[in-house]
């Protein structure tokens, strides 16, 4: 036997001792109780006394018993004395209670029945034969067998009193027996189910080791499609908790489900192979996450579907790499004819803007065909910026690296976007920037392009004014948010999906600003989710990876000493 079978046997051993301690006292009341209503053999007064005295002596044997049960661990000595001292007790009741005719005897049954539960099949058989011995020594020393007509013979015979006392001493030994069978049966039961126990608690550990390790998301529901079980790779792809999602709508995460359950069950009918399935999540912290699932019956043993199984996997990054591939196929294309574009473009462009000019400065300049030559220029400026920002798109970039401290980076732009005369009255813009510096391995100049043109797109966004809300935290991945919301118009879904593509405008820029800052974003290993709404605002969140404060520290006499020595080559 193991220590942990040890253990839960003198556990169980245990508990059963204080039943029984309290289970003699209860039944002694109730002798009392029951004697004192129904019999009536001798006076009452002398009847009352004999019950009280024997409620009193169970009362003393359970205090005795509890102070033996709590200083002692010796289980099966207290139940073996227990057991002897009720043999005595009863064996005192029928002495009492004139032998024969008592109807005590049955507490021997009692007895016998309380030892084969406590002490096993070797004890139970020990015990019938001392209920038998002592229940005979008694009926010969009280009823005088040797002595005929003695009133405590039955019917006044000797012989049939004989009968009685062997009948009796028969039943005890039966009793025992099979009692003792019965204990025996009853320890291989547990013996069994102790084993059946563990093997289940293995396996069910087992069963929930193996989902736990899976790095894909398992969810179960029930018929009403209420998460059931969450696993770990669930929790850390949504950011929740299962505790926090248990008894919660699956829909909260996949959307309406209805013709997914129905097309995999369709499936699985027809032996097909299960459908896949995409939708969009908004994990705990906010971010919009691409998952792919499927759905399977959950069945119980008897075949009944009690519920479904969601696995599901995180396809943002594929989808964003697929994107990413297809918008880069689109630019190779363009950016092998950007230079030829530029050269075309830029050359007779520039001789146009000087010949227009020199016209312009030989005219009167109230002159009607004096304002032509200035919306010449003007959209020659328009046109020249962009061509301007569509190569500084298509050209490599070179990162200069160095530890930043974005949260003052953040803070110098809106310094200057704030003394900018594209910044209306009636708009707000409202800074909350942690008070410890957040630093990041990036290039500072592009970092700040990145956010200057974010918070211009927000800005025009918000033509009526309104508030643009810009924060800066760290999330439980160390990787810092930076975040920028507006109260704006807000975008359809098809906007958003075209945001980050060339000459795709929604404030009617050039289209190129939002697609040089996606590949900013992705040339630092981060990323950018968008969250709008039509009519209802933007919210746009970058995050990048975060540099640890040791690092943090140890670039930061490198960086002054670069200055330092740029100043003094100056």
């Amino acid at each position: 036997m193991t220590d942990s079978e040890h253990s839960v046997e003198s556990g169980s051993t245990a508990s059963k001792l204080r039943w029984l301690i309290m289970g003699r006292l209860l039944l002694a009341v109730l002798l009392f109780v029951l004697g004192t209503v129904w019999n009536r053999v001798g006076p009452p007064q002398q009847l009352h006394t004999k019950s009280l005295f024997l409620l009193s002596i169970v009362a003393g044997l359970t205090f005795i018993y509890s102070i033996i049960n709590r200083f002692s661990k010796n289980f099966l000595f207290q139940a073996r004395l227990q057991i002897f001292v009720d043999v005595l007790l009863v064996t005192w009741l029928v002495w009492n209670s004139d032998v024969v005719h008592s109807p005590y005897i049955a507490l021997y049954i009692v007895v016998i029945a309380l030892s084969s539960l406590f002490l096993g099949p070797p004890d139970a058989v020990v015990t019938s034969v001392g209920c038998a011995l002592t229940f005979t020594a008694c009926a010969m020393a009280l009823t005088g067998l040797g002595q005929p007509g003695s009133r405590s013979l039955v019917d006044g015979s000797v012989s049939q009193t004989i009968q009685s006392v062997g009948l009796f001493d028969v039943a005890f030994l039966v009793v025992g027996l099979l009692s003792a069978r019965l204990a025996e049966r009853q320890s291989r039961s547990d013996v069994r189910l102790l084993a059946a126990t563990q093997s289940l608690a293995h396996l069910r550990a087992l069963h929930e080791r193996i989902v736990e390790s899976i790095r894909s998301g398992v969810v179960t529901t029930d018929l009403d499609g209420r998460i059931y079980t969450f696993n770990a790779a669930a929790e850390e792809i949504t950011g929740y908790h299962q505790q926090t999602v248990r008894g919660t709508e699956a829909s909260v995460f996949f959307g309406d489900m209805k013709d997914s359950i129905e097309r995999s069950l369709q499936a699985l009918e027809t032996g097909t192979t299960s459908p896949r399935f995409e939708t969009d999540c908004l994990t705990a912290e906010g971010l919009r996450l691409r998952l792919g699932f499927s759905v399977s019956p959950l069945s119980s043993e008897s075949g009944e579907t009690t519920g479904m199984v969601i696995t599901f996997q995180d396809l943002t990054q594929v989808r964003a790499l697929e994107e990413t591939s297809r918008r880069q196929d689109r630019l190779a294309a363009i950016g092998r004819m950007a230079a030829s574009i530029a050269h075309e473009i830029r050359n007779p462009l520039a001789a146009m803007r000087g010949s227009i000019q020199m016209l312009r400065s030989e005219m009167d300049g109230d002159s009607s065909q004096t304002e032509l030559m200035e919306i010449i220029l003007r959209e020659s400026d328009r046109l020249n910026r962009i061509i301007t920002d569509f190569l500084g798109y298509t050209r490599p970039r070179s990162i200069i690296s160095s530890q930043v401290d974005v949260g003052e980076l953040l803070h110098q732009t809106f310094a200057l976007l704030r003394h900018s005369p594209e910044i209306l009255e009636t708009q707000n813009i409202v800074e909350e920037l942690p008070k410890e510096a957040l630093f990041a391995e990036a290039d500072e100049g592009q970092l700040k392009q990145v956010f200057w043109n974010l918070a211009r797109n927000a800005l025009q966004a918000m033509p009526q004014g309104g508030t643009l809300r810009a924060s800066l935290r760290m999330n439980s991945n160390n990787r810092m948010c930076i975040s920028f919301s507006d109260t704006g118009r807000g975008m359809t879904p098809l906007q958003v999906e075209h945001l980050f593509e060339p000459f795709s405008s929604t404030t009617g820029g050039t289209g190129l600003g939002l697609s040089i800052v996606y590949q900013i974003i992705r040339d630092h290993s981060g990323t950018i989710n968008v969250r709008s709404l039509e009519g209802q605002g933007t919210v746009i969140t970058v995050e990048l990876p975060a540099a640890t404060a040791a690092e943090a520290r140890g670039q930061e006499p490198e960086v002054r000493n670069q200055e330092s020595e740029k100043r003094k080559s100056h």
